[in-house]
């Protein structure tokens, strides 16, 4: 029986919970990547936001369901391939986009895993979030985490976290950028901004979330994707990527902003909901808002 309720628990009881949500997403890496193949194809239905979705989507989640979903002090399970929330017992509330970047399945590109812990019911603000983390299928298979303010990059070995940098901050001269959604979408103001960052950063965007974010955070520089006009709202979802996502960049010392406010600072309507994410060093991000006011 669940007995940890969101309202009653302590920070070391919060703590305690989130560490082993992340464990157990890290022990069930190896089966997920795995897994992987023979599901790169569509399946005929579609998730919450119209998106085809993928063999490899829908088995990540299920597997990720029941596993979150048993541990005891996780109360709610949401998933950007589900419609609404699971609601598996007493406690905190626990998103997943399962697999991030699965387009870049038919190109065999980068993938990953983001997830969210939130101390109160979904949907919530960036604000509840007491730790996020997310997973990178890439040469090897990596973590990076953030709880209590702190970030830590791991490498997972046989579903086990080995810690390769504690405190991790993004480098104080930023150096890569990576920018989402066609050119001719932009708004005027962003491709202004944009025009500057081509000038002194390198290109690095490879279409997955967490990859374009983990360059960021190795290297310093700004990852954005931003409003459209075809997505006035932005196009990525708000509890599933971009408040987790925010929430470790900031963790690292850097900003977040939809254009003029922290990620963290959004009380986000539908659990579905999208938001413009921008996130990368302080000054970089600074100068972005400056750029968006014009």
């Amino acid at each position: 029986m669940k007995t940890v309720r969101t309202a009653t628990a302590t920070g070391q009881v919060r703590t305690s919970i989130t560490d082993q949500v992340f464990e157990t997403v890290a022990e069930s890496t190896p089966e997920l990547r795995d897994a992987i193949r023979g599901r790169r194809g569509k399946t005929d239905s579609t998730n919450r936001s119209g998106e085809r979705q993928r063999a490899a989507d829908l088995w990540f989640d299920e597997l990720l369901a029941e596993r979150l979903g048993n541990i005891d002090g996780v109360g709610t399970y949401a998933s950007e391939e589900r419609s609404e929330p699971v609601d598996v017992g007493d406690g905190l509330s626990v998103t997943v986009d399962p697999l991030d970047g699965s387009s870049n399945l038919d190109s065999n590109n980068l993938v990953g895993t983001v997830v969210g812990v939130y101390d109160g019911p979904l949907p919530a603000s960036g604000r509840d979030l007491v730790g996020a983390a997310f997973v990178v299928y890439g040469p090897t298979i990596t973590m990076v985490s953030a709880t209590a303010g702190t970030v830590a990059e791991y490498e997972v070995v046989h579903g086990e976290l080995e810690c390769q940098k504690r405190d991790l901050t993004l480098p104080s001269e930023p150096s890569v950028f990576g920018f989402g959604g066609r050119v001719d979408q932009w708004s005027e103001s962003f491709e202004a901004y944009a025009e500057g960052i081509r000038e002194n950063l390198k290109l690095r965007y490879g279409g997955a979330l967490v990859g374009d974010v983990n360059q960021v955070l190795g290297y310093g520089g700004v990852f954005a994707y931003p409003a459209l006009e075809s997505k006035p709202a932005g196009k990525l979802r708000h509890q599933f990527e971009a408040a987790p996502i925010a929430y470790i960049v900031e963790c690292a010392g850097g900003r977040s902003s939809d254009g003029r406010r922290s990620i963290l600072e959004i009380e986000p309507g539908d659990l579905h909901e999208r938001c413009p994410l921008h996130v990368g060093n302080k000054t970089l991000i600074d100068e972005l808002e400056r750029s968006l006011a014009t």
